[in-house]
């Protein structure tokens, strides 16, 4: 038998705009005949057969941090219809989205498959970091990966609050294409390098430092926004 969500769903900012722009009742169907506190039978069998996932969380100041998580199909693996958990394999030691969820368990987790059901899956719940020889004490039957660079370090355990699905309308269907995966590398190059050029812009600041102090207009207009905050600061960037 199917269970729904019992309690009152939204944040009051969605409540409220709902209300503003007189989407209350589209919302409450929606809360009412999609959102689940569980996984049910396809849910599980859909995060069965996933190769990523995009992990949100923020420390506990609110600050948001939104990564991608990858490995073989069914690597976040379902422990039962309220629990699922995900290895953290080796990675560049920043450690963002744990450090965010040691301060403040609350994550969101989106599935979409590009490929073949074209369909997305939100899963919303709390969250907790735990050592790999802790989380196989408490579950033996978690795999190990025979690829070493995909050796889990540690898990994350997920309490499931909320299940729904993302609709397909503005998904894009890919194709899949074969590609050589170097899990656990720390050759520059084959990271990417710097794709992005921010090795090159803080070399550029680090040689001119008083060029990158001097405030753009942009972070003028944010500080009359925002009095107190430090706008461009690490915070701000992360």
């Amino acid at each position: 038998m199917t269970r729904i969500v019992e309690k009152v769903q939204g944040s009051t900012g969605e409540r409220r705009l709902q209300q503003a722009h007189g989407t209350a009742g589209r919302a409450q169907r929606f809360y009412d005949q999609q959102m689940l506190d569980h996984l049910n039978e396809r849910m599980t069998a859909f995060v069965g057969r996933q190769e990523m996932m995009f992990v949100a969380t923020s420390d506990a100041d609110g600050e948001c941090d939104n990564t991608f998580r990858a490995g073989p199909a069914g690597f976040v693996q379902v422990l039962d219809a309220t629990h699922l958990t995900w290895p953290e394999y080796r990675g560049n030691g920043v450690m963002a989205s744990l450090g965010n969820i040691t301060e403040n368990g609350h994550v969101g987790l989106l599935f979409v498959d590009f490929v073949s059901d074209v369909i997305g899956l939100h899963v919303n719940g709390r969250a907790s970091v735990v050592e790999d020889e802790v989380a196989r004490a408490a579950y033996p039957e978690l795999p190990v990966d025979p690829v070493p660079g995909r050796r889990a370090e540690r898990w994350v355990l997920v309490e499931v609050q909320e299940a729904y699905i993302h609709c397909a309308k503005h998904i894009p269907r890919m194709a899949k294409a074969a590609r050589k995966r170097e899990w656990g590398t720390d050759d520059v190059r084959r990271k990417g390098g710097d794709f992005f050029g921010a090795a090159a812009d803080a070399a550029a600041r680090a040689a001119s430092p008083a060029d990158a102090a001097r405030p753009t207009r942009l972070r003028r207009w944010l500080r009359r926004l925002t009095p107190g905050r430090r706008v461009g600061s690490a915070a701000d960037t992360r």
